[in-house]
């Protein structure tokens, strides 16, 4: 098991493709949570009411929130390419016979993955605590700001909320790539729901059907964006807002990643790997 864990966790770290999708992830967080809103700051004139509110965002009592912001759809889309990666391919390289015949069973090789995984999505939301940390930092002090960091408890509950949300986009990504068996239509069909069906639902739907706005309560996308809302993400963020409390989002995004993950490795072990 140890072996599949730490070969699968070699090839991520290996495949340039990650690092590439790693900085996507920072410039896209960096650029939406702090150099729009300051910049939206410095071109306000200096007497309207509010003009603060931009250069408040940036601050670091807001890092929690600034941090997970962006992983209901931005950057859970990066984690959904990157469990797509992970698994599918497997199967443009044809290489699962190859891995099969070293002797560890389907189920470990996915467990395997699933660990890289879980340990590539970490390494994404603690890349985005530090980056925003140094930006917020680097911005209160020029701006003559204090630097009010909100509490040890408070930032371990952003991480561990920012894996799940994380974690659960990787794991769809692996098992829509087991289930069609490739790697551009996983990552079409990936990123057509997380960015576009996700927010048709969120923004124009279920204001105007209600059973559609009961329907979106238990998506994975409006429990995720409400996860990341209870913790101080702005409503202003794409897919971010408070629909559901904290106790339900937090189940419901566990239980998508759950079903996710065993959908994939139940698919993996019934069927053909060609």
């Amino acid at each position: 098991m140890w072996g599949s864990c730490t070969a699968e966790l070699a090839k991520l770290v290996r495949r340039p493709a990650n690092w590439f999708m790693l900085g996507i992830a920072v410039t896209l967080g960096l650029t939406f949570t702090y150099l729009l809103p300051l910049a939206g700051a410095a071109g306000s004139s200096s007497g309207a009411p509010g003009t603060d509110r931009g250069l408040a965002a940036t601050l670091p009592s807001n890092l929690v929130g600034n941090a997970i912001g962006g992983l209901p759809v931005f950057l859970g889309a990066i984690l959904l390419v990157l469990g797509v990666l992970a698994v599918g391919t497997e199967y443009g390289w044809s290489t699962w016979k190859t891995v099969l015949t070293q002797g560890p069973s389907r189920l470990t090789v996915y467990s395997g993955k699933l660990f890289a995984l879980a340990v590539a999505s970490l390494t994404v939301v603690l890349t985005s605590f530090a980056t925003g940390a140094i930006t917020s930092a680097l911005i209160a002090s020029s701006e003559g700001e204090p630097m009010n960091w909100p509490s040890f408890g408070a930032v371990l509950t952003g991480i561990g909320a920012g894996w799940l949300i994380a974690m659960t986009w990787a794991a769809l990504g692996a098992a829509l790539a087991i289930a069609m068996r490739g790697v551009a239509l996983p990552i079409g069909l990936g990123l057509v729901w997380l960015l576009v069906v996700q927010n048709l639902l969120f923004g124009v739907a279920a204001p105007l059907v209600d059973w559609v706005g009961t329907l979106q309560l238990a998506l994975p996308g409006a429990n995720a964006g409400s996860l990341a809302a209870s913790l101080g993400a702005s409503g202003a963020t794409p897919g971010v807002g408070e629909l559901v409390g904290a106790s339900q989002a937090t189940l419901v995004v566990a239980g998508y990643l759950v079903v996710f993950a065993g959908v994939g490795g139940w698919l993996l072990r019934r069927r053909d790997v060609l």
